[in-house]
């Protein structure tokens, strides 16, 4: 039987994540802390600086299981739409590092049925020893019948992925990229991957009905024990998230809380977190989550590694504005 967390132990883990449940103006808000550390390639000095990074999180996973969420879309290693594969390797050999029973892969493409080939053009057979063994295919993986705990979208119950349901630690490895109908897909979006083609069709269009940012909050709220880490080595920028240009950053955003962290990448962009449609719902009626005072920053700052992306051709509206 897995070891799941106690109320206990994931508030300091999660903190702030209960209080998007519709909590009222006074309740105090407790701030998230979001790391933002540079990178500039992809190279063997990820390794130190993944293992830094979750230290400072005071992730404590030992004994528990922890599910690796890459974004795996395309046939193009050298392009900057998937998630770099030295990225996760590093990644995952912090967590086993950190005492984790268990570390694995795992990814349910939207565009394309042959997953592992995808992994394996992507580069992650090459990196990740042993990928095939510790790797899972959520598009084929036994689901159970969930209902969000906060609905907003039109879809009443959702059939997910036994594994994703059941890791004590979803850790959403997102690409930092535009997104030409919600603007920006960052660790909340990464979740779609979370989603079976093999119950709702590749490309998923029952999700694109149900409206696309609604069905992100649903699963963001069914979710509860996540951890974000968002590749901003080398993002996209433009017609995201596949037809898009490379844009280097060179950095990670991490933390505990997904919407602080995505709003962190938003602001890095320059692109306003408060329209992004997902973001506004996700945060609630408060929005506390989405604002600067309310989310502890630590290692670089924003203004110091602000990049701006060229925004999606139908998205003008999405530039932050300078204060």
């Amino acid at each position: 039987m897995q070891t799941k967390f106690t109320r206990r132990e994931w508030l300091a883990v999660t903190a702030g994540a209960a209080l998007l449940t519709g909590c009222g103006k006074d309740v105090p808000v407790v701030p998230s802390t979001v790391s933002i550390v540079r990178v500039p390639a992809y190279d063997q000095g990820v390794y130190d600086t993944t293992r830094r990074l979750l230290a400072e999180h005071r992730l404590d996973v030992r004994g528990r299981s922890v599910l690796l969420k890459p974004n795996l879309v395309e046939f193009e290693p050298e392009s900057s739409i998937n998630t770099n594969p030295l990225l996760v390797h590093a990644a995952f050999e912090a967590f086993r590092a950190m005492g984790a029973s268990s570390v694995r892969i795992a990814e349910g493409p939207g565009h394309r049925r042959n997953t592992l080939d995808l992994a394996d053009a992507a580069g992650y057979f090459k990196i990740v020893p042993d990928f095939e063994d510790l790797f899972v295919d959520l598009n084929l993986d036994d689901v159970t019948q969930i209902h969000p705990s906060r609905q907003f979208s039109r879809l009443e119950k959702l059939y997910l992925p036994h594994t994703a349901l059941s890791a004590d630690l979803l850790v959403s490895m997102a690409k930092m990229k535009t997104h030409h109908w919600t603007g920006a897909t960052l660790s909340m979006k990464n979740l779609f991957g979370t989603v079976p083609s093999g119950i709702y069709g590749w490309p998923k269009n029952v999700l694109h009905w149900a409206g696309i940012p609604e069905c992100i909050a649903d699963l963001h709220a069914v979710f509860p024990r996540q951890f974000a880490i968002v590749d901003g080595v080398v993002g996209m920028e433009g017609n995201g998230p596949i037809q898009g240009t490379p844009k280097r950053v060179g950095v990670l955003v991490a933390g505990s809380d997904p919407v602080s962290v995505d709003a962190t990448c938003c602001r890095i962009m320059q692109i306003d977190p408060y329209k992004i449609g997902y973001l506004r719902l996700a945060s609630g009626e408060v929005q506390s989550h989405l604002t600067e005072e309310n989310i502890r920053q630590i290692g670089e700052s924003i203004a110091s590694v602000a990049t701006p992306f060229e925004l999606p051709p139908d998205l003008p509206g999405l530039r932050l504005e300078r204060s």
